[in-house]
């Protein structure tokens, strides 16, 4: 079953049509900067733009940057306030022209990597954090899903972790990839001691990088520490993987 994957981030929104069977692309993956101010219509125009350039028509997977409840928005840390409250799935449908699944970016590509990539057949408690503009997570016992979980707000020594150990933090303060793993090792430490999981899975952009800072972190109890295997099409594949159901409707 072949069914349109699109990624909404900070700096761009990609897309391809994905085989939902192996979690392959079905063609080279399309990307457009993302509109600034991100506000809503702007957004879903370059939603529909990724659309037409696939010549598709029909059921699609579509990430957010933020909690979602049934397609719609109920936080907006890393994107617009204008955002809040919008029935994205109702917005991006009319672009797509096809029945839409929204889902938070980081459950996305969590569900990918659970499906297709590092985290395939792993039992247990599995974390999957997204490293980039913030801290996306996602969090699963046995494969499935607990959505939505927002662990990049977890507050370390006063400010959301996302604040400290992100991909941007890194970047703006300068900060060589062994100093910033001495933050996020914190960040680790704390939802090792929460959750007690068996694996962490690091994606994001930053796991293109994952042989400049795997080395330097560590776990307290030997839990393993892998990069995302889909890096940054896990997005895509997720979104389209989990609007399946769509296609029966």
């Amino acid at each position: 079953m072949t069914i349109l994957g699109i990624d909404i981030g900070g700096t761009g929104i990609k897309g391809a049509p994905v085989d939902t069977e192996t979690g392959e692309l079905c063609g080279e993956r399309f990307r457009i900067p993302t509109p600034q101010p991100a506000l809503p219509n702007p957004v879903a125009d370059i939603v529909g733009q990724i659309a037409a350039h696939f010549n598709y028509q029909g059921p699609a997977g579509i990430t957010f940057p933020g909690v979602i409840k049934k397609g719609v928005v109920f936080s907006a840390a890393n994107v617009d306030e204008s955002w809040m409250h919008t029935d994205a799935a109702n917005l991006f449908t009319t672009h797509v022209g096809g029945p839409v699944q929204v889902v938070n970016d980081a459950d996305a590509a969590g569900v990918a990597e659970m499906r297709f990539g590092a985290g395939k057949g792993r039992p247990g408690v599995v974390i999957l954090l997204t490293l980039g503009t913030g801290i996306g997570s996602a969090i699963f016992l046995d494969g499935v899903l607990l959505p939505n979980s927002e662990f990049g707000h977890l507050k370390i020594r006063g400010k959301d972790a996302e604040k400290r150990a992100s991909e941007r933090v890194r970047e703006e303060k300068g900060m060589s990839w062994k100093q910033w793993a001495k933050h996020f090792n914190e960040y680790l430490a704390e939802l090792e001691y929460l959750f007690s999981p068996e694996l962490f899975i690091i994606g994001g952009g930053a796991s293109k990088k994952a042989d400049k800072f795997l080395p330097h972190l560590t776990s307290k109890t030997e839990v393993m520490i892998v990069p995302a295997q889909m890096q940054n099409n896990a997005g895509i594949i997720g979104a389209a993987y989990l609007a399946r159901p769509l296609a029966a409707e």
